[in-house]
């Protein structure tokens, strides 16, 4: 019997985060899994907080992860790397997107922006990985994409077959963006 695995995408409003999460969810579902999903978006559209929850397996009973309790994190954006840590399993692997989007407290001069956010990760969580998803995007030709890009940065770490990936994309895309999101798929996998 495949043991529960638990994903936790997290970010900001506008991001794609829910996207990507359906996405995620109709792979897993058409290689045959059971699949529960919860996601918060509450002020989203003003730039708040989006995290999804994703867990997968043979037989899911919530959808909710524990603390401790996610393999994979994917940060959308840096700081949401930090907030979300104590979820994921010492042997938890974290894929941190570039992308600094300053909350007020930031930008009214109250806080620092926490720098080195990848190194202090990577201390604690040697299977981190950083990309710089905005920039692998615009080579694939759709700024829009940085979400299929995690994506992709996100299948290379789990065990499901490239066409599995590549016919949800196409169902999940109309033919005119189908394109661009294939090519930041890989440009992510490649990462």
């Amino acid at each position: 019997m495949m043991e529960t695995k638990g994903i936790l995408l997290a970010g900001v409003g506008g991001q794609g985060i829910l996207r990507a999460s359906d996405i995620l969810c109709r792979v897993f579902m058409a290689a045959g899994l059971d699949v529960k999903k919860s996601e918060v978006h509450g002020m989203a559209q003003r730039g708040g907080c989006v995290t999804s929850h994703v867990r997968y397996g043979e037989k899911v009973h919530s959808p909710l992860s524990k603390i401790n309790d996610v393999d994979i994190l994917v940060s959308f954006e840096k700081m949401d790397t930090l907030r979300y840590l104590d979820y994921v399993k010492e042997t938890g692997t974290i894929i941190i997107n570039t992308e600094e989007i300053y909350p007020p407290s930031v930008n009214l001069g109250d806080a620092p922006y926490p720098g080195n956010v990848g190194e202090m990760v990577r201390r604690f969580f040697p299977k981190s990985l950083t990309v710089d998803a905005a920039a692998l995007a615009l080579r694939a030709g759709n700024i829009r994409a940085v979400n299929t890009v995690l994506l992709g940065a996100l299948s290379s770490n789990l065990s499901f077959a490239i066409g599995l990936w590549e016919k949800v994309l196409q169902e999940s895309f109309p033919s005119k963006l189908f394109r661009a999101n294939r090519e930041a798929f890989f440009l992510g996998r490649d990462m």
